[in-house]
């Protein structure tokens, strides 16, 4: 799990730096749902994959917020839980403060747990925020799962 912040002229150019800032911005994003595979272990703490190779496939699970009011603060965080045999649920979300996020992240997986058989453990989370001054800002928090490259396509 990596995360990062950034700022920029636009909301585009914010995420694009958060993404710089969390190791991950040359990579075509495709975003999973909440389910952890079993045999999951969850290492928190920025990767640096900025000079891969360009262009891959990376699966994950992001929340973002991107924050355009100066003085107002963007915050983005992942909350999850597992089982026993490492298999379980994330969960993303973003608010405009740390204690609305880990409210919202702790809210959600109590009800997400209430109907499902498994027992899970704990709630965990990463949270990361970014106060907006003068330009747009974005926080992210992203659960990485695979890079995939392409296939090279056949001639015609």
């Amino acid at each position: 799990m990596t995360y990062g912040i950034g700022e920029g002229p636009s909301q585009k150019a914010a995420f694009d730096k958060a993404l710089y800032d969390s190791g991950i911005s040359n990579y075509n994003h495709i975003m999973l749902s909440s389910v952890i595979p079993p045999d999951s272990q969850i290492i928190v703490g920025k990767i640096d994959w900025n000079d891969r190779k360009y262009g891959d496939r990376l699966y994950s699970v992001m929340s973002k917020y991107l924050q355009n009011t100066p003085g107002k603060e963007a915050w983005a965080g992942l909350g999850w839980v597992q089982d026993e045999t490492l298999q379980g649920l994330f969960v993303e979300e973003h608010g405009k403060s740390e204690t609305e996020v880990i409210n919202r992240i702790n809210k959600s997986l109590k009800s997400m747990q209430s109907y499902r058989r498994e027992k899970f453990g704990d709630i965990n989370n990463k949270t990361i925020g970014v106060k907006c001054i003068k330009h747009p800002a974005c926080a992210i928090v992203c659960a990485v799962y695979e890079v995939q490259g392409w296939e090279e396509i056949p001639e015609l």
